[in-house]
């Protein structure tokens, strides 16, 4: 199995086919994907981080991981992302599960959880509508990788 960048429309149709939810996240600076020869085993797609406040431009958000339930892939491509992140010169990523996951493929990865979130109503406030897109009323972990 290998690493090899793919496009965002690869990344985005592999989502669509794989994950429970299927639907690409928003935002995107770049995606991998795992192979096996040319067959794609799953993709990460990396983006600016959702939350403002993290938002710093040396902080990078994993905003998705699929696979197609091989083994030790969703590690594989943390790693892959962390190195890629520490190659561009940012400080730390970021990624969030739901609280009802485990979370082994990030501590595989050498991932720490810093922080739980309490489950919130959705993105839409007052002073930033935003539309529902299933998300609301999750409580989410926060969990972080230093790039040295």
């Amino acid at each position: 199995m290998n690493i090899r960048p793919v496009s965002l429309k690869t990344a985005q149709a592999f989502v669509r086919e794989h994950h429970r939810h299927n639907k690409p996240p928003v935002g995107h600076k770049f995606s991998v994907g795992l192979f096996d020869g040319e067959r794609l085993l799953g993709v990460a797609m990396a983006g600016r981080p959702v939350a403002r406040m993290l938002d710093d431009g040396v902080t990078l958000e994993v905003t998705r991981t699929c696979t197609d339930g091989t083994r030790n892939a969703n590690s594989m491509l943390y790693g892959a992302i962390v190195r890629a992140a520490i190659a561009l010169g940012y400080a730390k990523c970021v990624t969030y599960t739901q609280h009802d996951e485990s979370g082994a493929s990030l501590r595989g990865a050498g991932w720490t959880p810093v922080q739980t979130l309490a489950p919130r109503a959705g993105w839409d406030t007052l002073s930033r509508p935003r539309q529902d897109i299933g998300s609301g009323d999750i409580a989410r972990i926060r969990w972080e990788r230093v790039c040295a």
